[in-house]
């Protein structure tokens, strides 16, 4: 498909945003500035995520809650297994429903600092299935669960994340989000495959602006995410030309939707990093108008 071909395409498709909890007065700032720049752009939702251990709980919720009260967004708050009893995590679950939240994303998690193997605390769910059931049994959430293309760093097989993955629709999800992937054959793959499994919610792939080159590599050498060598050729040399890396990073976003739209999604999960126009640009390729210009 063409970029043209793509721009005047009127098959219908949605997309979700991706943002971080601030953690200073300039980067809350720049959040706000985010959302409503991509606010008029009706996303089926947006979610705050929740750092390792779940160290930035307070302003997840925070952060959701003011969405949720402020805005017209539909928002989703991240919530993980680690580092708290069935008990808290269930109070915070809670929470979220008595604050109007409908749509959690349930994630295992990692350890605080990234650090290690993933250890279950005690007395506290011990995988993304067990902590869905948790959720279901408290109220009638929405539950988005995640998926890796390119396969999670701890399973030992594809296959093995294709059946985690049905546990976890079995469990309650709605959709899975995919990890950030820059294989866009992967992520197809992976979406036939569970669909040859049983799997029938939506698998909907992530995608990662990648201005901040080495931030992405940093993030993909945690995750096992491969780089394309095009990609990195593409920015060597620009560490400290922030423009050029601007408008390479608009050329690969523009790609990979251009190429994931030909094979057939018409959904996408964006993680905007907390800057919204390398999204907003996407959406606009992909079709989407602000709702005071439809």
């Amino acid at each position: 498909m063409s970029l043209d071909q793509m721009i005047s395409n009127d098959a219908p498709i949605s997309v979700s945003f991706e943002f971080s909890p601030p953690k200073t007065d300039e980067a809350e700032a720049n959040l706000w500035a985010a959302i409503r720049r991509l606010e008029p752009l009706a996303p089926s939702f947006v979610s705050v995520t929740y750092g390792a251990g779940g160290t930035t709980r307070e302003r997840t919720h925070a952060t959701v809650k003011r969405i949720v009260e402020e805005t017209t967004l539909k928002a989703a708050a991240h919530l993980t297994c680690v580092g708290a009893s069935r008990g808290e995590i269930d109070d915070i679950v809670r929470a979220y429903w008595d604050a109007g939240i409908r749509h959690i994303v349930a994630l295992r998690g990692d350890m605080p600092g990234m650090d290690g193997p993933y250890r279950p605390h005690t007395d506290g769910y011990h995988s993304t299935p067990e902590l869905i059931e948790g959720i279901r049994r408290i109220a009638p959430f929405e539950v988005s669960v995640s998926f890796y293309p390119e396969r999670h760093p701890d399973s030992p097989s594809h296959g093995h994340d294709i059946e985690l993955l049905k546990r976890k629709m079995d469990a309650g999800a709605t959709r899975a989000l995919g990890q950030f992937c820059f294989d866009n054959d992967a992520t197809a793959r992976f979406r036939d495959d569970a669909a040859k499994a049983g799997i029938t919610i939506p698998v909907i792939p992530g995608i990662m602006p990648t201005t901040n080159f080495r931030g992405v590599e940093r993030m993909a050498a945690k995750t096992k995410a491969s780089i394309p060598a095009w990609m990195a050729r593409a920015y060597d040399g620009l560490d400290d030309d922030v423009e050029s890396r601007r408008i390479i990073a608009a050329a690969v976003l523009a790609d990979q939707v251009q190429q994931l739209r030909a094979r057939g999604f018409d959904l996408f999960h964006f993680y905007t990093l907390n800057q919204a126009n390398l999204s907003y640009a996407a959406c606009r390729l992909l079709g989407l108008r602000p709702k005071e210009l439809s």
